[in-house]
């Protein structure tokens, strides 16, 4: 069961908020069980369990990875075949250099890249990279971040900035890569 946007816009909208408040509870949640258990507690079935929660009731296929191809702009993303090989190199990169890395919000930066260019959900993609990406900034923190806003809302609110570093990224691509192999494990690709 799934409402459209094109059908119902009203609903499909509050169906949006109340998705992104469950969201909100679950990756909370998430974040506790991720400092209780550390960083390994990062994995897809939390990324599967918080798409799902960003997308009920307005896409069917949520909480999987995609199986069907997805162009983004200009942007293609890779084959659906590759995805989940693709994600779980993500993960690798992630648990793998979380002890290695200073920078607390590095690695959190690489995943919102990262999830959004290789785009693996049919639906709720920029919804789930920024709720990894706040995960794992609230994990290098030992705690949810205190404030009023989250770093998704925060992006939500002001959308322009955050999709212009994302182009940026982008355009970078085998700059990017190259850069990330200089600071990676050889086992690791970008």
């Amino acid at each position: 069961m799934s409402v459209r946007e094109k059908d119902n816009p009203k609903l499909y909208a509050k169906i949006q908020v109340q998705n992104l408040l469950r969201q909100y509870d679950l990756l909370s949640n998430c974040i506790e069980v991720g400092i209780e258990k550390g960083i390994e507690a990062f994995d897809k079935y939390t990324l599967w369990s918080l798409n799902y929660a960003a997308v009920s009731n307005i896409a069917q296929f949520g909480g999987r990875y995609r199986e069907q191809p997805i162009y983004v702009g200009s942007h293609i993303p890779p084959h659906f075949n590759h995805v989940p090989h693709e994600m779980d190199l993500f993960f690798s990169v992630v648990h793998e250099n979380w002890t290695t890395m200073e920078q607390p919000t590095l690695l959190p930066a690489y995943a919102l890249w990262r999830m959004n260019w290789i785009h693996p959900f049919v639906e709720g993609n920029g919804r789930t990279a920024r709720a990894a990406c706040y995960y794992l900034i609230c994990m290098r923190f030992g705690q949810l971040l205190p404030g009023r806003k989250t770093v998704p809302e925060r992006i939500q609110e002001n959308r322009e900035p955050y999709y212009a570093a994302l182009r940026a990224a982008a355009m970078l691509g085998p700059m990017v890569t190259s850069t990330c192999r200089s600071w990676m494990p050889t086992s690791a690709v970008c």
